[in-house]
């Protein structure tokens, strides 16, 4: 199949090498789901080929949301009063809620039933502009309810067309039968359910919690090299809270992410940019939990690639908008536009693997695209609190209009 994109206002992408741009009065045309060319001026000729008219509009590379947790049973609004009222997370935690009252509601789950709200999730994403997403398990920490998990994204890679990344992320928390058994937990993970869900192709990548009061940097390290071993990139989310040594432990890996990393220190970023990591910040968990923005311009400077993502989850963050993350990136990070479309689409894609076929707009790229109801860049940042996004192409297939 061949399209043709043509009266597009604005294109704005952030390119392979690095460089970022902007052409006006631009065309873009592809084949087989992959872009074949574009320019400027006179389009080519559209014999054949399924034509949109942008209308003038801007154009930027699909977004791509690098970090959600997008299976997972129940939701969480009864705590909502407690943390208003500055009730401590562990006191809520011993009251039943916490991510081990999330625990509890997927493994009641039936698959069906996280399959659908997985699809509804990914219909609202999709609508906002999102044309890859990752997705973890986590919210099951046994053998049935993470399976159960990762066959729900399995089951939502085949019936709807937001390209999905699965991760692996057994190491979220302890669950309360290993409450007195940490180093069986670990065990269970490394000598069971990675080599088990690489076998299955299950996952592409393994992730792990690295905090104070979940697991060490010697533990996350023991089960991400075990994934290594087994073919699962590296993942982890660290220095969250506390900076435990998870920063550190990324770049030397190297893992292809580190994500929150609201507390990282120079010595984690410096880590972060010699293993050339990419730093997944999550701004919406930030302004939902009242807690302060990662250092984004300092990660920047020192050459640490950046992507921003949601952390959609019933805890922390129960928003699925990247729009809404985009916006507080600009604003408390205070990256330039171009910088957060750079987030949200090379540097995601390279957080997910996927950075030599998603993320920019250029000959060879898949064909996956946004026409926003925005006359520039710019705009997509001066007007916040609602969704721009108009088409959205997958794959060079126009698969959402708004």
């Amino acid at each position: 199949m061949r399209l043709l994109v043509h009266n597009i206002g604005c294109l704005a992408t952030p390119l392979a090498g690095g460089a970022f741009l902007q052409r006006t009065g631009a065309w873009l045309a592809a084949e087989d789901g992959k872009i074949t060319a574009l320019g400027a001026g006179l389009p080519p000729e559209a014999q054949g080929a399924a034509v949109v008219d942008a209308g003038g509009q801007l154009v930027t590379p699909g977004l791509v949301d690098a970090h959600t947790h997008l299976i997972f049973g129940g939701w969480r609004q009864h705590e909502l009063t407690l943390k208003r009222q500055g009730v401590p997370y562990l006191e809520i935690l011993a009251r039943g809620g916490g991510i081990l009252s999330t625990v509890e509601m997927t493994r009641k789950a039936g698959l069906e039933e996280l399959v659908a709200k997985g699809a509804g999730a990914l219909k609202q994403m999709l609508a906002l502009g999102v044309t890859t997403c990752e997705a973890k398990s986590g919210y099951g920490l046994d053998r049935a309810t993470e399976l159960k998990q990762l066959a729900a994204i399995a089951r939502l890679k085949a019936v709807q067309p937001v390209e999905l990344a699965a991760t692996f992320l057994g190491a979220h928390a302890l669950p309360p039968e290993y409450r007195e058994n940490r180093a069986g937990y670990v065990d269970f993970l490394t000598q069971e359910m990675i080599p088990l869900v690489a076998r299955e192709g299950l996952a592409e990548f393994c992730d792990v919690f690295c905090e104070t009061g979940v697991f060490t940097a010697a533990e996350a390290e023991k089960i991400l090299r075990t994934g290594l071993r087994h073919g699962l990139g590296a993942k982890i989310h660290t220095d969250e809270i506390d900076a435990i040594g998870g920063t550190e432990l990324a770049g030397a890996l190297p893992a292809v992410s580190a994500e929150h990393l609201i507390a990282a220190t120079d010595r984690g970023i410096d880590a972060l940019a010699k293993g050339g990591t990419v730093a997944v910040l999550l701004p919406a968990t930030s302004f939902y939990l009242g807690k302060p923005y990662a250092r984004a311009r300092d990660m920047i400077a020192a050459g640490v690639p950046v992507a921003v993502a949601t952390d959609y989850n019933p805890g922390s963050c129960p928003s699925l908008n990247l729009q809404l993350a985009m916006q507080l990136a600009c604003w408390q990070y205070r990256l330039t536009p171009a910088e957060t479309l750079t987030a949200v689409t090379r540097n995601a894609a390279a957080a997910l693997g996927r950075g030599d076929r998603i993320g920019t707009l250029e000959p060879g790229m898949q064909a996956d695209l946004v026409i926003w109801k925005a006359p520039d860049l710019d705009y997509l940042f001066y007007r916040f609190g609602e969704n721009l996004a108009g088409t959205v192409i997958k794959r060079g297939r126009v698969v959402q209009e708004n």
